[in-house]
C-alpha cells in the first residue's frame, strides 16, 4: 500500500544557480561569484554574499521610499480581481517601509537591534555607532554583516511574498542622482 500521507512542503525557498548568479559578488572568496556553496549530502546553499546583496537591494528600496515620501502622491487606487470590480486605496511606499521595519524588528536578535536602528534607520556612520553603543569597530562591522546576512535570508524567504520582490508594492523608483546629491539624507527613527 502506498504512503497516503501528503508530502511535506518545504518551508524554505528553493535556491538554485539561476536565483543567485546575478546577486553573487564576483570577488567573493567563498563562492567565487558562483553564489552557491556545497553543504552536507551534496546539496548547495546560498553564499552569504547573496543574502547581503538581497538585503542591500531591499534597504536601497527603503531609502528610495523615504526620499520620495514628500514629493508625490502616495495614495493609489487599486483594482482587485473578481466580478464585482472591488477597488481599494493603498499607500504602497508606506506599506513597504512598514514591512521592512517590522520584519526586521521581529527577526533580529537583541544585540543587533541597536546597530540596526542607529546605522540603518538613523543613518549614523560607524564612528558614531561605536561611540553611542560603546562597542569596538570589529564588533560593529561583525554585527552589520550579520544583520545584512540574516535579513537578506529573511526578506528572500518571507511568505507569502518575499520582500525582495518589490513589484507587488509598485513604487516609482527615485533616480540615482537624487540619492547621490543628498548624502546627508537621514532616515526616520
Amino acid at each position: 500500500m502506498p504512503n497516503s500521507r501528503p508530502a511535506k512542503k518545504d518551508k524554505h525557498m528553493h535556491w538554485d544557480r539561476s536565483n543567485v548568479i546575478g546577486l553573487a559578488k564576483a570577488s567573493c572568496n567563498f563562492c567565487h561569484g558562483y553564489g552557491l556553496l556545497p553543504v552536507l549530502r551534496g546539496e548547495e546553499s546560498p553564499c552569504h554574499c547573496v543574502f547581503r546583496a538581497i538585503f542591500r537591494a531591499c534597504y536601497r528600496r527603503f531609502r528610495e521610499c523615504v526620499a520620495l515620501g514628500a514629493h508625490t502622491n502616495p495614495i493609489t487606487w487599486e483594482r482587485c480581481g473578481g466580478p464585482s470590480g472591488y477597488r481599494a486605496y493603498s499607500r504602497k511606499r508606506e506599506e513597504y517601509m512598514a514591512d521592512f521595519y517590522l520584519v526586521s524588528q521581529r527577526a533580529l536578535e537583541d544585540d543587533e537591534k541597536p546597530v540596526f536602528r542607529y546605522h540603518f534607520m538613523l543613518g549614523a556612520d560607524w564612528k558614531a555607532c561605536c561611540q553611542r553603543l560603546k562597542i569596538d569597530r570589529g564588533t560593529y562591522f561583525h554585527l552589520v554583516y550579520s544583520i545584512e546576512n540574516r535579513m537578506g535570508r529573511v526578506f528572500a524567504e518571507l511568505a507569502p511574498y518575499p520582500l525582495s520582490g518589490t513589484d507587488r508594492y509598485d513604487v516609482q523608483r527615485a533616480s540615482v542622482n537624487t540619492m547621490v546629491q543628498d548624502p546627508s539624507l537621514r532616515l526616520i527613527a
